[in-house]
This record gives C-alpha cells, sequence and structure tokens, in this order.
C-alpha cells in the first residue's frame, strides 16, 4: 500500500504543477482588459453590417483571434519592459515578474508566440476578405506596432504619449480594422464611431497611471497623470468617462433613442467617479473594464437596433 501511495503522490502533483502553470500564464495575459479589443472589433463589424447588410461570422472570429493575440502580446510586452526598466514595484498592480510568478524569458516567448498568432490571424483575414492586402496590412501593422512601441522600443508611455497610443489603437485603429474586414473598404465614418468607445477604453488606462503616479515618478518616467497632478487627472477622468454618455444624449435627441442604451452603465461609472475621487484606485482598472464591456456591447446593440436611416452617416 506504501507503494501505491508512491506512485500516486509525483502523478499528482505533476497534474497540480501543470494546472498552475497555464494559470499563471493566463494570469499575465491580463484577461480582465480584453474588453478593450472585443467591443472595438464588434462595433466595426456591426457598423459595416449596417452599412452593406453583410456578415460573415468566420471573418468575425477570425478578427477577434487576431485582435485578442495582438493585445495579449502586447501586454506581456507592458509586463517585460516594465520590469526590466525597474517601473515595477512590491505596490504594483502587475505581479508577475515581480513575485517571479513567472521570469523574464517566459514572459517574452508568451509575447512572441501572441505576435506570430496575430501574423497568422491577419494572413487568414487576408485570404477570407474582400480587401486589399495593401490595406489590411497597413491597418493590422499599424496596431501591432503601436501594441510594442508603448513600452518597447522608444517606449511610448514612458514620454507621456501612452494616452494617444492607446486612444487610436483601441479606437479608430481596431474599429476600422474590422470594419475593413467585413466590407472591404476604408473609411472615415467608422472611426468617427469610435470615440466614445475609445473614451472609454482610455479611462481604463488613465485610472491605472494616476494609480502608479508615484511609483512611476520614482523610476523616472513621465505619464499624462505626472503631468497633470492629481486634481488635473481627476478632470481628464471624469471627463473620459462621462464625454461619451454626452455624445449619446445628443444622438438619441436628434437621431434615435436606441442611443440611449449605453447610458444605462452611467450609474456604473458615477460609483467610479466617487472612488476616483476619494482615492480609491487600486481595483479601478478593472471595475472600468468591466463598464467598458457592457458599454461597449450596449453600443454594439444600438447599432444593430436602430433604423439605418436614423443613423448619422448611413
Amino acid at each position: 500500500m506504501a507503494s501505491s501511495k508512491d506512485k500516486k503522490i509525483p502523478e499528482s502533483r505533476g497534474g497540480h504543477s501543470w494546472k498552475n502553470k497555464l494559470s499563471e500564464y493566463v494570469i499575465a495575459l491580463r484577461p480582465w482588459s480584453f474588453s478593450a479589443s472585443l467591443t472595438p472589433v464588434s462595433l466595426g463589424s456591426a457598423l459595416a453590417y449596417k452599412l452593406t447588410g453583410e456578415f460573415s461570422v468566420l471573418i468575425f472570429i477570425v478578427s477577434c483571434v487576431t485582435t485578442l493575440s495582438v493585445h495579449a502580446a502586447g501586454n506581456l510586452v507592458n509586463t517585460y519592459c516594465d520590469y526590466k526598466r525597474g517601473v515595477d514595484s512590491k505596490k504594483s498592480d502587475d505581479r508577475t515578474l515581480i513575485d517571479h510568478i513567472l521570469n523574464p524569458n517566459d514572459v517574452a516567448t508568451l509575447g512572441g508566440i501572441f505576435y506570430f498568432v496575430g501574423l497568422v490571424g491577419c494572413f487568414i483575414t487576408v485570404c477570407l476578405s474582400s480587401s486589399s492586402v495593401e490595406h489590411l496590412a497597413l491597418v493590422f501593422f499599424g496596431g501591432l506596432s503601436s501594441s510594442f512601441l508603448y513600452t518597447g522600443g522608444p517606449a511610448l508611455k514612458y514620454h507621456a504619449l501612452g494616452d494617444i497610443v492607446i486612444f487610436l489603437t483601441f479606437g479608430p485603429i481596431t474599429v476600422l480594422f474590422a470594419f475593413l474586414t467585413q466590407t472591404g473598404r476604408l473609411g472615415v465614418l467608422p472611426m468617427v464611431y469610435a470615440i466614445p468607445l475609445a473614451m472609454n477604453t482610455e479611462a481604463i488606462l488613465h485610472s491605472n497611471n494616476t494609480r502608479d503616479m508615484n511609483s512611476d515618478q520614482t523610476a523616472n518616467i513621465v505619464t499624462l497623470p505626472i503631468l497633470l497632478g492629481r486634481t488635473g487627472s481627476y478632470v481628464i477622468f471624469v471627463a473620459l468617462l462621462f464625454v461619451p454618455y454626452v455624445i449619446f444624449a445628443v444622438l438619441s435627441a436628434n437621431f434615435t433613442a436606441w442611443f440611449l442604451l449605453p447610458v444605462l452603465t452611467i450609474p456604473m461609472a458615477f460609483d467610479c467617479e466617487r472612488k476616483f475621487r476619494a482615492g480609491f484606485l487600486k481595483e479601478m482598472p478593472q471595475q472600468i473594464a468591466k463598464i467598458n464591456l457592457i458599454f461597449g456591447l450596449l453600443y454594439v446593440l444600438a447599432i444593430l437596433i436602430a433604423p439605418a436611416s436614423r443613423i448619422p452617416g448611413f
């Protein structure tokens, strides 16, 4: 009986070790942030369907996988570069390398794998979509480059330019990419419709950078909250959070009441505003990400339900 138990113990430990390693990789990807990729892809696809009356489920799925892969790779680059540059500390939200959950080589390798998956997804999209290779490649590599340059290379995040990168990447670029894959057309319209969603997504980053102001200053990097100070950061946060609701209120008053659907999330936004003002920022990015997901899905639903004749530009 003793030998039987001895045989079972290593097997059990091996199973737990494999499961633990997998969960560590998943945590490193920061899956709570993936709404920032899924909602703009959904919005771009919804706009394409509303404009053309056609929708490819396969292209939509491939677009989601492609965008999520690049997003995940960008998160890993951020983790790796923050650690290497000494930005992360014991108080940082991202514990992947600080707590030795993974080693830097693991993170770098996983990032490379996800970039490769994104490239494969782009190739498949080129094969499926009616869009020209040049247009798809231009938009795709624009998004991929932004995900890397945020903290890799010139590290735009460390020079107070990260907010612009995030706004463009998870707004106009991703919405345009999804729209282009479905319709084969470039256009300004999807980028304009991306603005309310991009502002809401940017609120995630802004709350994160405001929370990390002290550690960022210690690491000698510059972010927008550091330049603006606590009061200025609060003003920007309120604008990012509530201007989209003003936009939808104006659209509903002039075009269709369906644009009020995203406004249903405003109680959640007020709750975050109160916590931000009081300085409770530890879980703020995750809370804004929850709003972003619901806000984005309701926005997509509004586009799909509203009559095309009542949607500006259609």
